[in-house]
């Protein structure tokens, strides 16, 4: 018998967690705080061990601390809960599974990726690794799922309905997030979490993470630059000018380089790194990750953004909007292997995400927001895959597709190029 919470929601990577506990001997979910870990792993686990428990001056810290091996005995799969505030538990884990020979014997969480000083074994073979991320439109059931991104590459698009939403509607869910604690919450109540969750980053993650001291006013200038260049490709040197404008005082190659990977540990903020379709290539392609937050709510809390505030600002929205449908493509394509990736070439030609398959056959997908900038963005996709298909050493995508915002239904155009709403969409 689990330990599901009452009014659990099901999670896309519920199915990837049962699949490897019965593959591996132990489980890790890493991903931002507040996204659901725990739930979705006691809603697989028969007994649980909560590091972090306040009770008794953190009684169960340092018990692991004292004596890892003794806060691991328990029903299996048994959840040990933010393992990361005391890394010495991965070993432990690894020990035990090495020990044992037995799979599904443990679920790690962590909201943090740890210092792995003081880890002596990397868990290859026996801890399997997953990412969850804050909650996609077809989990918080904004999505109807009535279109799988993953069958788009086995079969036809069929017409197929969506979730219709106004501008203002979309704009709501994008600064809402995915956040499981925001549903049931009005628009502006949702939109607290986010800025309660950065306050609470800069306030303590990002000390707690290393215990190394930052300047929360300079983190607070690079988070508000990487809000002002969310969905671009923007250098560090980029994020300095930017905070020198905003600041006065310079800020070293170092200090910005440090920062960010705070924020990559904390899982705040998720590079998409660049699509080569061919090493071997003419086409020259950029090798520079779009920046994204890891759910465009915090960028939206960053700015200040209210749902007022992007409707009059249509062009700041439409790269939160892209985020969002990175998120959604990100959580989707991880359930079937796949990865999700950008494309810029040295002409300038651009593709928002890049799907590609374990097999390596590849999708190439424009984000729009409305049902205007289809025809445009078709050509373009059309355009790249003529240019590729005349490569001899590149590979053209197998489906070309437009991710819409606004739109009824999705549909595939009489050239071939899907239309597909993002309120469509499921994995």
């Amino acid at each position: 018998m689990t330990l599901t919470k009452s009014g659990y929601r099901s999670r896309i990577i519920d199915n990837q967690l049962g699949k490897y506990l019965h593959i591996f001997g132990a489980v890790c979910i890493e991903g931002p705080k507040w996204c659901g870990k725990t739930w979705a792993a006691l809603n697989q686990a028969n007994s649980v061990y909560f590091v972090a428990n306040p009770e008794n001056n953190f009684q169960n810290r340092t018990l692991a601390q004292l004596s890892p091996d003794l806060v691991l005995p328990g029903e299996s799969p048994r959840l040990i809960d933010e393992w990361q505030e005391v890394p010495s538990l991965w070993d432990a884990v690894r020990f035990t599974v090495d020990q044992t020979q037995k799979r599904g014997q443990f679920i790690l969480t962590g909201s943090a990726t740890t210092n792995r000083k003081g880890i002596l074994h990397s868990g290859t073979g026996r801890i399997a690794r997953l990412m969850m991320r804050p909650m996609s439109l077809f989990e918080s059931g904004d999505s109807n799922g009535s279109i799988s991104l993953e069958r788009l590459f086995t079969s036809p698009l069929k017409p197929a309905l969506c979730n219709e939403l106004s501008l203002q509607g979309l704009i709501a869910l994008t600064v809402r997030g995915g956040w499981p604690g925001s549903f049931g919450l009005d628009d502006s109540a949702a939109a607290d979490v986010p800025k309660e969750y950065l306050r609470s980053v800069l306030e303590d993650d990002i000390r707690r993470i290393d215990g190394k001291e930052r300047d929360i006013r300079k983190m607070t200038l690079l988070l508000r630059s990487l809000a002002r260049n969310e969905s671009t490709v923007v250098a560090n040197r980029t994020l300095q000018r930017d905070m020198l404008e905003k600041d006065g005082e310079p800020i070293g190659d170092d200090t910005v380089a440090d920062y960010l990977d705070v924020l990559r540990k904390l899982f705040i903020i998720e590079d998409q790194q660049a699509y080569d379709p061919n090493l071997r290539s003419s086409i020259r392609v950029g090798k520079s990750a779009k920046r994204h937050f890891i759910d465009p709510s915090l960028a939206a809390a960053t700015l200040g953004a209210s749902p007022e505030r992007l409707l009059n600002d249509l062009n700041t929205y439409g790269f939160m909007f892209e985020a969002m449908c990175i998120r959604d493509l990100k959580i989707y394509a991880d359930s079937f292997g796949a990865q999700v990736f950008h494309y810029r070439d040295d002409s300038g030609r651009e593709i928002d995400a890049v799907i590609e398959l374990p097999d390596g056959r590849w999708g190439a997908f424009e984000i729009k927001l409305g049902a205007n900038q289809v025809d445009d963005a078709a050509r373009d996709l059309l355009a790249i895959r003529k240019l590729m298909a005349e490569s001899p050493k590149s590979k053209a995508p197998e489906l070309l597709g437009v991710i819409c915002g606004l739109g009824k239904a999705g549909y595939i155009r009489a050239d071939g190029v899907m239309v597909i709403p993002i309120t469509a969409l499921k994995p």
